[in-house]
């Protein structure tokens, strides 16, 4: 037994559950690859104003669950929370901005970190996948990135989610919607720090997942009232293009999302087998943004879609995926010559393609033949001194158990031929 431990409120991923995590992480990211966006990886921590002047220093993520430090030479850094503000600053630093056709279209992976209470579906580390598509205002943008999480979704078997869809304005009419819900807040039996952040932000009071002040919030102004004609037109574009491309969702009138960036279009993922974790992603335009950090005017759009969520719903729905054998030739030598002959031929195998393993440790024919059971191979090639004084090695269908000799100098031709 290791003395150490995982750190409250993560996880290691191990095998074989590992490789289920992989194909999630790919089965999101290949519609995104299929539709211009280009990879891109930032670092696990940044300055901290980037997050408080991004996120918002009223959100949760800033007040209570980030992970600050200073560095010896006295810089205040922190573990990102959250990935589109790293990836828009990262554009920035590199003008990508300018350096060809808008919007800039990307799309990344990585690790995220929240001081959080740990819950099942809930980490204080955590696996998203994410897109944004940056410096162009365009509801075909939006409707695209909804349609894009959709197709990865249904493309790994989920099909019990839902799509939920709303509209928070812009700087024209959010304003006039800010005053009338503030109004409405201050005449509500808050706590102080709540009243506080009406006083800041009052959306993040909608997003409060108390259940006493939800009960509170019932008759609270909506901000679909309060639209600006151009924001319904805006909005009411991306719901007859995610309609047209048959996508099924439903509006929420009461949706906010937990960062102060959004505008405008804002949409949540929800899987109602994962219960008070139901969000599997999320995400919208977020116009503002760059200015906020210092940058020049990009209206912008993105989602992150969480990985160990998304997981969790193929086991809500009790959905398998169909995973790639990690290894479909294993290798079993009998005596220092067959282990030579064996270890050229696994390693033209992979060369050329093949997953192919090898026993090792110099166990005996028994033991070897548990670990290629072990392994899942569909094949194993046996040899030992006999076999290889007649210049022969034994192939061996794992399924069907029949076993037939083979030329040393035919058993890789041979091997592709079956496996492919």
């Amino acid at each position: 037994m290791s003395t150490f431990k995982a750190p409250k409120g993560t996880y290691d991923l191990i095998p074989p559950d590992s490789a289920t995590f992989l194909a999630v992480r790919e089965a999101i990211a290949a519609p995104l690859r299929n539709s211009g966006y280009g990879y891109i990886e930032t670092p696990g921590f940044e300055n901290v104003e980037l997050f408080a002047r991004g996120v918002g220093e009223s959100t949760d993520i800033v007040t209570k669950e980030m992970y600050a430090f200073e560095t010896k030479g006295g810089d205040q850094l922190a573990l990102r929370p959250e990935g589109t503000a790293s990836v828009l600053r990262a554009a920035l630093e590199a003008n990508l901005h300018k350096v060809g056709n808008l919007p800039v279209k990307l799309w990344y992976s990585g690790s995220y970190y929240r001081y959080e209470r740990p819950q099942k579906g809930r980490y204080r580390h955590f696996s998203q996948v994410g897109a944004e598509a940056i410096g162009a205002e365009d509801p075909a943008l939006d409707a695209e990135l909804i349609i894009l999480a959709d197709q990865a979704y249904r493309s790994l078997g989920l099909r019990n989610f839902r799509i939920l869809l709303n509209s928070l304005g812009d700087q024209e009419c959010r304003p006039v919607y800010r005053a009338a819900l503030q109004d409405f807040l201050r005449g509500l039996n808050l706590d102080e720090e709540t009243l506080r952040r009406a006083e800041i932000n009052p959306l993040r009071v909608l997003d409060d997942k108390r259940d006493d002040v939800q009960k509170q919030l019932v008759g609270a102004p909506l901000l679909r009232d309060y639209l600006c004609d151009s924001c319904k037109a805006y909005h009411e574009e991306v719901r007859e293009l995610i309609t047209a491309a048959g996508v099924s969702f439903e509006d929420d009138p009461k949706l906010v999302r937990g960062l102060d960036y959004y505008t405008r279009t804002t949409f949540e993922f929800v899987h109602d087998g994962l219960g008070s974790q139901s969000a599997v992603g999320g995400g919208g335009r977020y116009d503002g943004l760059s200015e906020m950090i210092g940058g020049p005017a990009l209206p912008s759009v993105g989602w992150a879609l969480g990985v160990d969520r998304t997981v969790l719903a193929l086991e809500a729905e009790g959905v398998s995926l169909e995973l790639p054998a990690s290894t479909s030739v294993f290798a079993v030598p009998l005596g220092d010559e067959a282990r030579r002959v064996l270890f050229r031929v696994v390693t033209e195998l992979r060369r050329n393609g093949v997953a192919a393993d090898f026993s090792y440790g110099g166990k005996g024919l028994k033991g070897a033949m548990k670990n290629a059971n072990r392994s899942g191979a569909r094949y194993t090639v046996v040899a030992g001194e006999r076999d290889l004084a007649e210049g022969v090695v034994q192939l061996k269908d794992m399924e069907s158990g029949e076993q037939v000799a083979f030329g040393v100098n035919e058993i890789v031709a041979e091997l592709e031929s079956r496996l492919s």
